[in-house]
């Protein structure tokens, strides 16, 4: 127990210490790109939150008066009308208005809120309309190893090697060791506090992979959404609906003949009422679980996203009422508290999405009673399990 302490005390320190580095992506010049009022914190931290073509880190300015950027660029592979194209994003210096054009296979390319156009044929510059939105220049094909892909990439290959090391170890050893001896108890907390209590002790095994999956994959890219790299998968809409729609072809594909039986023509109700409750029903098995998956695993990273980089954005939007120092002592001490609830909230969203997703899995596998209790009547009443089972 205290070499596991020792491990999460090192991790919480190091996440602490890598998350303050973000406020100097926030630059203090006076220069072109330097943070100056509250319009400005607001446009880089919608930037900070999108997905984009490459690390940004931080910026700065020369002693030349140049504007310097600090990151890496990742590869960008684009299907133009010209075919396949790829290239390197630092072709476009850091641009994202369409200004810097990048020509390849006969292709002239640019970026555009984030967003990759081809300019027309003839066009030698990008013209916007009102709404600052392209007129001669066409979106295309994007496969580019982006920011979220290559975070992705990353987790799955750092799960891939630490579960591979743990399976290896029980083979030889009972008890794992080294960082085996950190996944272990959270493995056996997933299985009896999540698979088994949901799904059943007969059926949770064949679920429990894909939950540990789940629940892994999330919280160690909520992890990385608090470092200064700029991590927000679990922040993108397509990523949370992806995991979604996971859930929702397991739970559909494993449901058993009482699921659909009580989906589509729901026993012990009058005939009339069960096209309406089988519409109800099938909105909530297709619509509205999968949403509620997406939609809170979305909005509250995004939302700790935009409050820490918030209270980093004191430090610069109240420098002339507070001070150098007053402004800046509040927002560490701000940034700090959010960043400790921050790290709850990684575990808590993967928590809460595998716990539904397993909910919703012993929902369909779940093996109903048929020997129902019967009223003075002769109608059939539905057993106390049952009806609580229901109202859940």
């Amino acid at each position: 127990m205290k070499e596991v302490s020792k491990v999460v005390k090192n991790l919480v320190l190091f996440i602490a210490i890598v998350s303050s580095l973000q406020g100097f992506a926030f630059s203090e010049g006076q220069d072109e790109g330097a943070v100056k009022g509250s319009e400005r914190v607001n446009e880089y931290i919608q930037h900070h939150i999108k997905d984009s073509h490459d690390f940004h880190l931080f910026s700065y300015t020369n002693s030349e008066g140049e504007r310097k950027h600090v990151g890496f660029p990742l590869p960008v592979i684009l299907w133009s009308s010209n075919g396949l194209v790829t290239f390197m994003s630092s072709e476009f210096h850091h641009d994202d208005n369409g200004e810097v054009i990048v020509e390849r296979n006969g292709s002239k390319f640019v970026k555009l809120h984030s967003k990759i156009y081809e300019l027309e044929e003839g066009a030698t510059s990008v013209n916007l309309d009102e709404s600052h939105h392209a007129t001669n220049a066409h979106r295309v094909l994007d496969f580019s190893i982006t920011k979220s892909v290559f975070g992705i990439l990353l987790v799955g290959l750092l799960m891939l090697l630490a579960f591979s090391s743990l399976a290896r170890q029980y083979k030889n050893k009972s008890i794992p060791t080294g960082f085996g001896r950190v996944l272990e108890p959270l493995v056996l907390y997933v299985r009896d506090e999540i698979a088994k209590p949901n799904i059943g002790e007969k059926k949770y095994r064949q679920f429990t992979g894909y939950l540990l999956t789940v629940f892994f994959f999330i919280w160690i890219l909520n992890l990385l959404g608090l470092t200064p790299f700029g991590f927000n998968v679990t922040g993108q809409v397509a990523v949370t609906a992806a995991l979604a729609i996971f859930t929702l072809i397991i739970y559909t594909v494993s449901g058993n003949k009482d699921y659909w039986m009580h989906m589509l023509w729901m026993p012990g109700v009058p005939v009339l009422i069960r096209p309406v409750l089988a519409i109800i029903e099938l909105a909530g098995a297709f619509l509205i679980k999968p949403f509620s998956l997406l939609v809170r695993l979305f909005a509250n990273i995004t939302a700790g996203h935009i409050v820490f980089m918030s209270l980093i954005a004191i430090m610069f939007v109240l420098k002339e009422s507070l001070g150098t120092v007053g402004a800046t002592g509040l927002s560490v001490l701000l940034s700090v508290l959010i960043l400790i609830i921050e790290i709850l909230v990684a575990f808590l969203q993967a928590y809460i999405f595998t716990m539904l997703s397993a909910l919703f899995i012993g929902m369909a596998v779940a093996e109903h009673d048929h020997e129902h209790h019967h009223d003075v009547e002769g109608h059939e009443m539905p057993d106390e399990e049952d009806v609580r089972a229901d109202f859940i």
